[in-house]
């Protein structure tokens, strides 16, 4: 290869040897810029990887003799941001929860404060829009198995749903009757036709007449003689369209056989009470959320009870 190389006339610059269909490599050098540029870019190199983390060791990358990190820089970013939001913060903790919808700037953090922890913490069951899926709330509708108002909804967040290490916690037992023994196979098929016949998804008939009688035996201690359920205890309104895992045979049998027992974990050990009371409001914001009740007061004025 060195025996084929020579000087190209026209350029006067020496060749590489290479020939491909008449057409040759000269062994042109580079530009002295760009060689500068070449150089300062290895001693850049090894002056970042001494001031900066980018060795990689064992279990860590090399520090760095500035000590300066990206995780760092988030946490003082954040601390600047949660500083900056520390005084209406400190002004939701001071509110009562259901005095917060008065206060049009309060509302306003509140529901941008609950809605930023719902993307983090709720979305998984109740969906980013929190229409909530088969077996998890819609939290847009009206439906409330404990009560719409934004203490009942603060309640049930701070306490959750079954929790049994916790004693406040929300709870209600349906009985497995088909699983426990309670009620037979044939009269859980009754019982589910009078079910759906009070919520106007079936006719009567004999069936639906002797489920009348189960129901009054073994379910309205909880759902009422109606069916329209019982908010003191969970229970829900079994004649309204609402449907927590479905209201089709199949799903209606099981639930009567097996009893569905799911959890909601209690958030008032894992968020601090401001953001608690931001999530409620952000939930009760939503469409769903109901008027605080009131009762009348000995005195004839009117109290507020959650």
């Amino acid at each position: 290869m060195a025996e084929n190389k020579r000087i190209d006339e026209p350029t006067g610059t020496e060749t590489v040897g290479h020939e491909w269909d008449g057409i040759e490599e000269l062994d042109t050098p580079l530009p002295r810029w760009w060689l500068w540029t070449f150089y300062i870019t290895i001693v850049w190199a090894l002056i970042y990887t001494i001031l900066f983390p980018a060795w990689p060791m064992v279990e860590r990358a090399t520090a760095g003799v500035l000590g300066w990190s990206s995780h760092g820089e988030l946490d003082a970013q954040l601390a600047a941001a949660d500083a900056k939001l520390l005084p209406i913060r400190e002004a939701i903790g001071r509110t009562p929860v259901e005095n917060i919808p008065n206060d049009p700037e309060l509302l306003r953090a509140a529901v941008a404060g609950g809605q930023s922890t719902f993307k983090v913490y709720c979305v998984q069951c109740h969906g980013s829009g929190a229409a909530g899926a088969k077996g998890y709330p819609n939290l847009n509708d009206d439906d409330w198995l404990w009560g719409g108002d934004i203490n009942a909804i603060h309640y049930t967040i701070e306490h959750g749903i079954r929790n049994p290490d916790h004693d406040e916690t929300r709870l209600s037992m349906m009985p497995a009757f088909g699983r426990d023994g309670i009620l037979t196979p044939a009269q859980i098929d009754n019982v589910v036709s009078y079910v759906q016949l009070i919520s106007g998804q079936g006719k009567a008939s004999k069936a639906t007449a002797r489920g009348a009688q189960i129901y009054a035996e073994n379910c309205v201690s909880c759902h009422g003689t109606e069916g329209k359920g019982d908010r003191t205890q969970g229970a829900p309104d079994l004649t309204d369209g609402i449907w927590l895992y479905g209201s089709d045979r199949d799903t209606l049998v099981a639930t009567v056989t097996n009893s569905r027992q799911g959890v909601m974990p209690r958030w008032g050990n894992r968020l601090d009470p401001a953001t608690v009371k931001m999530l409620a409001t952000y939930v009760h914001s939503l469409g769903g959320g109901e008027a605080p009740v009131v009762t009348a007061a000995a005195d004839g004025s009117g109290d507020v009870t959650p």
